[in-house]
């Protein structure tokens, strides 16, 4: 079996080794080469050219890009009209779970990370307020997408200026704006590659805005390079479960099955604990970012060793927009609640754990700390936690911090080391409600590397909850009246009131 292993022709070589390889050889030799041999590097195939309807060529490479998969890269070029189009497919299968790369590009160096993007991936950049839907796929580079669709939106502007003013104008600021970040310098001369296409110099010490780049695909075949290794700090790699539109899109699902009952989709609430109460209840609502119709569902789920909870979600088909939060579902707690956990091991990562919106939440080693109300009430396992809150600060750090000699860059490295759990770290949840919950993997018998303390809360912590107005005691009085009155009419009670 071992030498079968070692014999077994690699169809699908690194993408640098190819590149290496062709670096060696005109390209003519590396075809005429490749002909010889049985294991062909590029192979040719007549196809017809949609321009002209001659014959061109399609010449397909097989190839793999390290830390991703195998893909297969396809160029076309026709002789008679001189078209050519390049195209990028996977070569595996489908991945159970969509993706969600996402890049923050701070300086000219990080335009140049490679960038795989399948039929079924969406491209956003939030801060040009771009959009590229679905298409084609696309073997590039952050600067060469840039480009691409500076060119494809510059080609029908003449024609908008007459007909769309208003659109003409926004389409512009969003070539203004990639056009700054190439910063291509028109005075130099304009250099040809072999295909003929220009090539400008860039200035490199022009100022540029910094900007997001994500890509979201719901087949998980697309791709963005990550520099040195995946704690890459200005990277991040998010998995999520497709929906049944995304799975009918995709191929996967008939279009006319029928579809799963509300019930038992408890992944869109977050759900997944048996409780005493099973039912799902469902509010009629508003999306909050595009106002249509949404509804709003409510469970209530029993944690063991722990209490009742009701967790709310919001999913709007239309704008895709997802939200989850928690709720206690029991009376306040007399005192408050810390839990210390010593995270050891990447099986750490897998616990459940509930932060309730009045929780906070500090690792020592990493000198994070979060405030009450920061993400507000969450029900996933503690790496599911800490990517939210990574996500939360690098949005927030690379868009409010320039100047800060690369203090957030280094913090956001530690804190990918301890989503990784590449070194033992500490968990601290300080809840003044004692609503947060975090799993016990040897329930009922106690965790040896997690603590619980309760404390007495201070006046300024039940101030700060309201919970020094709260009158629980002589509410009884008549409401029209007023309430002076009322306190008076409770004092007359009190009173009256036999002695016992």
């Amino acid at each position: 079996m071992a030498e079968n292993a070692e014999t077994k022709p690699n169809f699908f070589p690194e993408i640098g080794k190819v590149v290496d390889e062709a670096a060696k050889h005109p390209e003519t030799e590396v075809v005429q080469a490749a002909a010889d041999d049985d294991e062909r590097a590029v192979q040719e195939i007549e196809s017809l050219c949609m321009k002209c309807y001659q014959q061109g060529t399609t010449r397909l490479l097989l190839t793999s890009i390290p830390f991703f998969k195998e893909v297969i890269v396809m160029s076309f070029r026709c002789e008679h009209c001189g078209f050519q189009n390049n195209e990028i497919q996977s070569a595996g299968t489908i991945r159970p779970e969509g993706t969600v790369y996402t890049v923050r590009i701070l300086s000219r160096e990080d335009l140049n990370r490679q960038l795989v993007k399948s039929e079924s991936c969406t491209v956003t950049i939030p801060e040009f307020e771009l959009t590229i839907p679905p298409h084609r796929g696309q073997l590039t580079t952050v600067e060469g997408l840039l480009r691409d669709v500076a060119t494809d939106l510059s080609g029908d502007q003449p024609l908008r200026r007459v007909e769309n003013e208003a659109a003409y104008n926004k389409i512009q600021a969003i070539i203004d704006n990639i056009k700054a970040v190439l910063a291509d310098n028109e005075d130099e001369e304009d250099d040809k590659d072999e295909s003929g296409r220009v090539q400008r110099a860039a200035d490199r010490d022009a100022p540029m805005k910094p900007f997001t780049v994500r890509l979201d695909d719901p087949a998980g075949n697309s791709f963005l390079e990550f520099v040195g290794s995946m704690a890459d700090p200005k990277w991040n790699l998010r998995t999520y479960r497709r929906t049944r539109q995304q799975n009918v899109d995709l191929g996967l699902v008939a279009p006319d099955a029928e579809p799963e009952p509300t019930v038992v989709q408890e992944d869109q609430i977050g759900g997944g604990l048996e409780g005493e109460n099973e039912e799902i209840y469902v509010f009629p609502g508003s999306c909050s970012s595009c106002g249509h119709k949404s509804d709003t569902y409510v469970k209530k789920v029993n944690i063991p060793y722990f209490k009742d909870i009701l967790i709310m979600s919001v999913n709007c088909d239309l704008c895709g927009y997802r939200d989850n939060e928690v709720k206690s579902g029991a009376a306040i707690s007399p005192k408050g609640r810390k839990i210390t956990l010593k995270v050891e091991d990447k099986e750490d990562l897998s616990r459940d754990i509930l932060k309730s919106e009045s929780c906070g939440l500090a690792i020592p080693e990493i000198e994070l700390v979060l405030q009450p109300g920061t993400l507000g009430g969450r029900f996933t396992t503690l790496e599911g936690i800490l990517d939210q809150v990574y996500e939360e600060l690098s949005a927030k750090v690379f868009n409010d911090a320039k100047t800060d000699d690369g203090a957030f860059e280094k913090f956001l490295s530690k804190l990918k080391a301890v989503k990784a759990a590449e070194h033992p770290f500490t968990l601290i949840l300080d809840d003044p409600l004692a609503n947060s919950y975090l799993q016990n993997l040897y329930a009922p018998d106690p965790d040896p590397n997690m603590t619980t303390e309760e404390y007495e809360r201070t006046w300024e912590q039940n101030d700060d909850l309201g919970l020094n107005d709260m009158k629980v005691e002589g509410y009884e009085g008549d409401p029209n009246l007023p309430q002076n009155q009322t306190e008076q009419n409770t004092a007359e009670q009190k009173s009256e009131a036999p002695a016992s």
